[in-house]
């Protein structure tokens, strides 16, 4: 299932401020914190259904929870990897996925291995990559480069690498790390990666304004736990 419909129809000169009735769609609506309870994640779910936004996003032991809820609905169920440290091995990560995608995920944000790329040990890297996407052949990979680590030069390397691995998206932050997503470093993002391959922007991403602002700069997906805020302007 495609969630980007909208999304492929917007040109670069669009005045998207008209769009406020499709911005949901480009929207992740997320739940990651570690106390985050049952009745948390299914109000989410609810949330996602009356809003119409593109995901909920969780944890991979909420899944199968998200996934019941949603199963009449076109909304999809992204779960993440390796998370929020990216430091699990590459094995670990792909059997995390696997099991994520066995219960119910229609989409995967890994997180990659960032000491890795610091080191420049881009091998490693990409194999990291590589060996989740071979696992999620099928569906959407995000891989999340946490940018509020990385220089300028790291971030396009990483932004290659996951693009030479086949992911589909590059995504700024875990919202765990430093910072967040930044006007400039999503351009910096969709320069790099091309027309053929999508950035999400997640981290700090509160307000409708905001949202605006990462799409404009190339962002085909906003990651925020301030879904119901930004689509209702409150």
């Amino acid at each position: 299932m495609s969630m980007d419909n909208d999304i492929s129809k917007i040109g670069p000169r669009a005045d998207i401020e008209k769009m406020d009735s499709k911005i949901a769609r480009f929207i992740d609506h997320t739940l990651l914190k570690p106390e985050a309870t049952q009745e948390q994640v299914e109000k989410l779910c609810e949330e996602a259904k009356k809003f119409d936004f593109a995901t909920v996003c969780v944890n991979p032991g909420y899944v199968s929870l998200a996934a019941g809820f949603l199963k009449s609905s076109n909304i999809g169920v992204c779960a993440v990897v390796g998370f929020p440290l990216g430091a699990t091995t590459s094995n670990i990560k792909a059997i995390e996925a696997k099991e994520a995608i066995n219960n119910g995920a229609t989409e995967i944000d890994m997180v990659i291995n960032i000491g890795a790329l610091k080191s420049k040990n881009y091998k490693l890297l990409l194999n990291d990559i590589k060996e989740v996407r071979e696992t999620t052949q099928g569906h959407i990979l995000k891989t999340i480069l946490e940018t509020g680590l990385l220089t300028e030069d790291e971030i396009v390397k990483a932004c290659q690498l996951a693009k030479e691995a086949g992911a589909d998206f590059v995504k700024t932050s875990t919202g765990f790390g430093p910072g967040g997503a930044t006007v400039k470093i999503v351009k910096l993002m969709h320069q790099t990666v091309g027309p053929n391959m999508k950035v999400k922007a997640s981290g700090g991403i509160r307000t409708r304004r905001k949202a605006w602002a990462m799409i404009k700069a190339g962002a085909s997906r906003i990651g925020t736990s301030s879904g119901v805020a930004i689509v209702t302007g409150k």
